[in-house]
């Protein structure tokens, strides 16, 4: 029996511990325009080849240094956006119940959010950051306008639900997820207020509370605000269950960060990498989730997956916030760490391939064909 077998009788023998289960997220949101760079133009619309690479696009800009460029962007789609938006679309699809609480719209919420809002009784704090995301077959590049989340603050947030709601909420729910750390200036400061003065006034949940976090991408933020940052978020241990969830560059960054000599570029690296990330924060579960495979590490072992990847995606831009999605919902039913891993990359590889969030019953075909 391999690991899709396996999962495939997990998620059949406890499918219905999903029942009644609620997630509290937060808190960015972005407006998201997909777009493809023209590299030669045949006529009008579509009528065109694409840039394919980011090494071709790479090329075509150090090309321009001195001179001068004209690279037309053409829009695929217009999307809700935001590692939060996205990943809270996805675990509705999946079936959990969804509490928002982010950036989608200051006087009203923005269209694209619309859906959403409704779905999850919404709390929007700030208006969204806008992104351009540039997408090609080896990756993407995502070019973010992200001032308005300089409003977004614990402060802000009591401000808009006041705190008696606010801890009611996070008194229901049995998975909190915390996201996109790096575009929002005052995560550190909201995880810590979390720390002092919410989390003590919760009563303890049967089978215990989760915490997720995503940093998303802490490049352009400095070395010692990651630490910072982990050294806080470790400290949500002792209120539940911290799952860190983190892409492959994001994996680099954090051992780099820690003196960790691992690149994950193999399986056997990779492994490596999440047990020793979470042996530092010494945290429940570390993940890490390159393209084609992911890899998590808790106290008992470690476990890698490969993925079903997809070398002609009809979109990238969230696939990561999928696999996330995937990896908690089956962690909030309680699967066993390896199928945790299957059913994420399953969450992903669907949506890389339909555009669209699955279902537990479309991961449960898409199981059976991959």
């Amino acid at each position: 029996m391999d690991y899709r077998e396996k999962t495939l009788k997990e998620l059949q023998e406890k499918r219905g511990n999903l029942s009644g289960k609620k997630a509290l997220m937060g808190f960015d949101g972005f407006v998201d325009t997909i777009v493809h760079l023209v590299a030669q133009r045949h006529g009008q619309g579509d009528n065109f080849n694409r840039i394919e690479t980011i090494e071709a696009f790479g090329n075509r800009v150090l090309e321009a240094a001195g001179m001068s460029a004209n690279i037309e962007m053409y829009p695929k789609m217009e999307k809700l956006g935001g590692n939060g938006p996205i990943m809270g679309n996805a675990l509705l699809s999946a079936g959990l119940g969804v509490r928002y609480i982010g950036s989608l719209g200051k006087d009203a919420i923005h269209p694209v959010f619309a859906d959403l809002a409704s779905k999850t009784d919404a709390v929007s704090i700030a208006d969204p950051g806008m992104t351009t995301a540039l997408e090609f077959t080896d990756g993407k590049i995502m070019m973010g306008i992200t001032k308005s989340l300089d409003e977004v603050s614990y402060e802000s947030i009591l401000q808009k639900m006041g705190e008696g709601a606010f801890l009611d909420a996070l008194s229901r729910s049995h998975l909190i997820a915390l996201v996109n750390w790096t575009m929002i200036p005052n995560m550190t400061a909201i995880f810590s207020a979390f720390i002092d003065r919410a989390l003590p006034m919760l009563s303890p949940m049967d089978g215990g509370r989760s915490f997720f976090f995503d940093l998303a991408d802490p490049q352009k933020r400095t070395q010692s605000e990651l630490v910072e940052a982990l050294t806080v978020i470790a400290k949500f241990q002792n209120f539940g269950n911290v799952i860190l969830g983190l892409n492959l560059k994001e994996g680099q960054q954090v051992s780099e960060a820690y003196g960790i000599n691992e690149d994950g570029k193999t399986e056997e690296s990779l492994t490596e990498m999440a047990k020793l990330i979470r042996r530092e924060l010494n945290v429940k579960t570390v993940v890490v989730h390159p393209t084609k495979r992911a890899a998590c590490a808790t106290k008992d072992g470690e476990w890698v997956v490969a993925g079903p990847y997809e070398p002609n995606p009809k979109i990238t831009t969230g696939a990561g916030d999928h696999f996330n999605a995937g990896f908690c919902t089956a962690s909030t039913l309680g699967l066993s760490p390896e199928a945790c891993l299957t059913v994420g990359v399953s969450f992903s590889g669907y949506y890389v391939r339909e555009a669209k969030s699955p279902s537990l019953n479309d991961i449960d075909s898409f199981l059976r064909s991959w």
